[in-house]
């Protein structure tokens, strides 16, 4: 199946997205995570453009999308998730399905507060809602840069974008490496190297206790909507794990869990199966709403 790789001006902004499928057919909008981009549905997007239009854009600052200086643009969460509706009702989505992965997930569920009539039903794969998915002391340095930001409280969170750190991210919880290709985590290295960019995503990542806040607005909208949810969680997770996915259906008491073996990044690994769950989950929930 063809995907085509497109560029929109969005508020001013070039952003960059792939696009496959029947521009009839139900939308599935796919929000990646950090510190990747769109890159990371490359081998689900072909596995789903026959029956769904799939659209994935880059985040603005991520990817081939434009990356205006942290002077420029304040780049924060609430932002993002503004930026992306806009860019939604550019391309005129007046509905779709959310496929969401750990940074997606607030964007997308900051989408869902402002707008929850065009959404769905919502995939989520290591995208994180709860405190349950909270693992301290991987957030340490995040909320310590937060609270007191300073050469030293940055460093740390710098770090996340170090090579050793974000090899890390794919590679842990894989029980074979040797099936995750080294052109992902080179790929997003190469764009994390751009100049300007480690204070492009330090000032996002100091944003990030913000979605804590708000998780219990994020609950309140699953109980009241009871929106269909399908977690295909990397189940080998240490970021967000697998205490996360299943405390969807706390206030969801449908939401579908699968947790799958292997780490952060499944689609990796798992593609197939990830395109097979979501398939059969869109097929009968979408017809009911």
């Amino acid at each position: 199946m063809t995907i085509h790789y497109r560029t929109v001006e969005v508020e001013g902004y070039e952003i960059f997205y792939r696009e496959g499928g029947p521009a009839d057919a139900p939308v599935l909008l796919l929000l990646h995570g950090f510190p990747t981009s769109s890159h990371m549905f490359r081998d689900l997007l072909p596995r789903l453009a026959e029956r769904y239009r799939v659209i994935a854009p880059d985040h603005l600052g991520f990817g081939y999308s434009a990356m205006p200086g942290a002077d420029e643009y304040e780049y924060s969460f609430a932002n993002l998730a503004a930026l992306t509706t806009a860019f939604t009702e550019r391309l005129g989505l007046t509905e779709f399905a959310l496929y969401v992965q750990d940074y997606g997930a607030p964007i997308g569920w900051r989408m869902a507060l402002a707008h929850p009539e065009r959404v769905r039903a919502i995939v989520t794969q290591n995208g994180n809602a709860y405190e349950d998915g909270i693992v301290e002391e991987m957030w340490a340095p995040v909320i310590a840069y937060d609270a007191a930001p300073s050469p030293e409280t940055a460093a740390a969170a710098l770090e996340m974008q170090s090579e050793q750190l974000v090899k890390w991210q794919y590679l842990h919880g894989v029980p074979d490496p040797t099936l995750v290709s080294p052109d992902s985590w080179q790929h997003d290295l190469s764009l994390l190297a751009r100049p300007g960019a480690d204070r492009v995503q330090l000032d996002l990542v100091r944003t990030y206790v913000t979605n804590f806040a708000l998780y219990p607005q994020f609950q309140e909208y699953f109980r009241t909507s009871q929106v269909p949810v399908l977690a295909a969680w990397g189940g080998n997770d240490e970021i967000f794990p697998p205490a996360g996915a299943k405390a969807f259906q706390r206030d969801l008491p449908d939401a579908e869990v699968h947790l799958l073996p292997t780490g952060h990044f499944a689609l990796e690994t798992h593609a197939a199966e990830i395109a097979g769950l979501i398939d059969d989950f869109l097929t009968r929930v979408l017809a009911r709403r």
